[in-house]
């Protein structure tokens, strides 16, 4: 079990943000790539058109690929593996506490050439929690992530920032964002992530992942984490807490 170190809690403190290498295998990311692939498959098959519409994103080899999927560690027992991870745990436990829970997770598909961005905003504004440092998404690069495929960016120190005001732009009611004149006076750096690696962001840090302009895919699973004490007091969207997972 591999915990982080001072340097690195000191770090995520500072700026918001920590990748750490090496948490999971390559044969795991295999397996979690080839079951995210499989219930992409099944899901894209059973969507209507409304769903299609805000789901699929372009085609790869006549096979439609979809932006994302919500709450892979609940539905497939592999996603629900990787999040109870006992080094992912005990590092997630060291910067939010005890009674570790994912109360949300995504799978995002950036294809080759064709992944669009995704635009500034805070995860904490999403979620409204009644405690700003008790949640902290753990982002597990599938593939390797960096500048060219999509990788995500971060605005150092914006976590010890309050949660600004989003916005959703038209005919897009779930992709809330800050407006552009705000989020264009921070600095964004980027955060490369190796396959298997994980980068842990605070839910006040703003962050924002590029489009994808390599011939390289860019998948990822992002898992929301709060510890026992942390409740959503005032969602920006509607989460179905029936689908918590406890570790």
């Amino acid at each position: 079990m591999e915990a982080l170190n001072t340097d690195e809690m000191a770090a995520y403190g500072r700026v918001g943000h920590l990748t750490v290498a090496s948490v999971f295998s390559a044969t795991e990311m295999d397996a979690a790539i080839a079951d995210a692939d499989a219930w992409a498959d099944h899901e894209v098959a059973a969507m209507d058109a409304a769903d299609r519409a805000w789901y699929v994103e372009g085609e790869v080899d006549g096979r439609p690929v979809l932006r994302k999927l919500d709450n892979p560690v609940y539905h497939r027992p592999m996603f629900r593996d990787l999040a109870a991870n006992e080094s992912l745990l005990a590092q997630v436990e060291q910067l939010i506490g005890p009674g570790v829970q994912a109360f949300f997770s995504q799978l995002f598909f950036k294809s080759p050439g064709g992944g669009g961005p995704k635009p500034v905003h805070q995860d904490n504004y999403y979620f409204g929690p009644n405690d700003r440092d008790g949640m902290v998404t753990a982002w597990i690069a599938l593939d390797d992530a960096d500048e060219a495929n999509g990788c995500l960016f971060y605005a150092d120190g914006s976590n010890l920032g309050d949660v600004m005001p989003h916005v959703a732009p038209d005919g897009q009611p779930f992709n809330l964002l800050i407006p552009d004149e705000t989020a264009d006076t921070f600095e964004m750096t980027a955060a490369p992530v190796p396959r298997g690696g994980v980068s842990f962001h605070h839910g006040n840090t703003l962050h924002q992942s590029s489009d994808n302009r390599s011939s390289r895919w860019r998948r990822a699973c992002a898992i929301h984490y709060a510890n026992g004490k942390t409740k959503l007091d005032h969602p920006a969207l509607t989460y179905d807490l029936s689908l918590v997972v406890a570790f």
